[in-house]
């Protein structure tokens, strides 16, 4: 039996013909491994990797060529075995230029020494944690926030109920459906996995209902399975957005500036539980992805991309682009990033690329005129044209004082917009501006303290 949840605000962007209903039935394909890698060392939130290799180096798929840094940072692994050419920075979807391990493929396929659990039922949560750190895992869905951090509460917080988020609500995407469908069995494994991990009884699946093909394959594949529920979700953006799941699963609200833990739930993306499967049931690290190739191409598909490969190898994969393409982007076109050329490698964050065309062009923008439906359509129940205008007046503590920094930077706001305001984009900035302003008033009283 399967129950319909909502979350406040929200819209349903269109996606006209080439949406998700042209790559919904494509299975995933495994794109060719390419002559060359670029994996960055930064491809995760949090301290970038630090290089364990140099050039001239001879690496095996798998073998861990970046250490993560920090407590909050991932390491990276090689996705194809060769030669390290060079250790060169690169610019990725982001815009940011970071340092990356280049690989010159053997094509031999040559993996590491593997090492699977046996028995991870008979593992503590702490070892299956190390297990998951070790493999560099990050959530899949966008965020990168490294897994195994998620999975190790902080003193004093206590997790009951993990959410599982096979929403895939952003247009055009479809990677994340494709796994739902065939790796249904790898993923309820996954859950069960992470479910020993965290040392708790209950999961839930938070999945769309445009995708009942894919509820009915997990509800099968959890049959028996004791702790894991299914739940069909209406179509709503952004339906698979932390807070918004967790209230749509569990009626539990995340407050202002909070986050999951703080009423009792994790969230992990359906693709990280099934990287989170592979690393414990087999021994790989993460060192590939499923990732959707949509819009104005010949061949539009789903594929299983090696980390580090790059963006026109897929798009030469897909028969290339439709003479009618305007933009480039790097993820779903309410969140992703728009790209000015393809020689950019894809990460462990790369859900999707598309290519869109004048329906994703610039329009210019016009007066707000107060219609409200920018607010109607904000799931953090902010007010953005108010938000929008005290940004762009460098009034900044009203800003902060009107929830700027709960933004969560979905798009919907804008998406509504008749008048073409770009009030995500005023948001995006307004907490850049803040985060800059608290980390010099850090800085500055740091230096000033007395020493002692």
């Amino acid at each position: 039996m399967f129950f319909k949840k909502m979350f406040p605000g929200g819209t349903h962007p269109h996606e006209g013909v080439n949406g998700k209903a042209v790559n919904s039935g494509n299975a995933i394909r495994e794109l060719p491994a390419p002559k060359r890698v670029v994996i960055p060392l930064s491809q995760h939130i949090g301290a970038p990797a630090e290089a364990l290799v140099k050039k001239g180096d001879t690496v095996l798929m798998g073998q861990k060529i970046g250490e993560a840094a920090g407590y909050v940072s991932a390491s990276v692994h090689a996705s194809v075995s060769g030669k390290v050419v060079g250790i060169e920075n690169v610019e990725t979807a982001s815009g940011a230029v970071v340092p990356a391990v280049v690989i010159e493929n053997d094509f031999q396929d040559t993996w590491t020494e593997l090492r699977p659990a046996a028995h991870p039922e008979t593992l503590s949560a702490k070892e299956l944690q190390e297990i998951i750190r070790e493999a560099g895992i990050v959530g899949l869905g966008g965020a990168t926030f490294p897994t195994a951090v998620k999975l190790t509460p902080a003193e004093g917080k206590s997790i009951e109920k993990l959410i599982i988020n096979g929403a895939e609500c952003e247009p055009y995407l479809t990677a994340d459906h494709r796994l739902m469908l065939e790796k249904s069995v790898e993923i309820i494994d996954g859950i069960h996995l992470i479910m020993l991990a965290l040392d708790i009884k209950e999961a839930v699946i938070g999945v769309e209902d445009n995708k009942m093909d894919a509820i009915q394959a997990l509800a099968a594949a959890c049959e028996g399975v004791e702790g894991i529920t299914v739940k069909a979700l209406p179509v709503m953006y952004p339906q698979g957005g932390e807070k918004q799941l967790v209230y749509a699963c569990t009626r539990r609200k995340v407050p202002a500036g909070g986050l999951p833990i703080d009423v009792g739930c994790v969230v992990c993306n359906v693709g990280t539980v099934y990287a989170v499967q592979q690393a414990i049931r087999e021994g790989k690290p993460l060192v590939q992805r499923v990732t959707t190739m949509g819009g104005l191409v010949n061949n539009p598909g789903n594929f299983l991309i090696r980390i580090g490969a790059t963006i026109d190898t897929l798009i030469e994969a897909c028969g290339g682009l439709q003479p009618d393409v305007v933009k480039l982007i790097s993820g779903g076109p309410m969140m992703g990033n728009a790209i000015a050329h393809a020689n950019i490698p894809m990460t462990k964050g790369t859900s999707g690329v598309l290519a869109l065309g004048k329906e994703a062009a610039e329009k210019p923008e016009n007066p707000c005129i107060n219609c409200g439906r920018c607010v109607t359509a904000c799931p953090m129940q902010l007010v953005p044209t108010r938000l929008d205008l005290l940004v762009r007046n460098n009034n900044l503590e009203e800003a902060e004082k009107g929830g700027v920094m709960n933004c969560m930077e979905c798009g919907a706001c804008t998406f509504a917009c008749p008048a073409k305001r770009l009030l995500t984009q005023s948001c995006r900035t307004g907490k850049k501006m803040i985060n800059a302003r608290r980390k010099a008033a850090a800085a500055k009283a740091a230096a000033e303290a007395p020493e002692k």
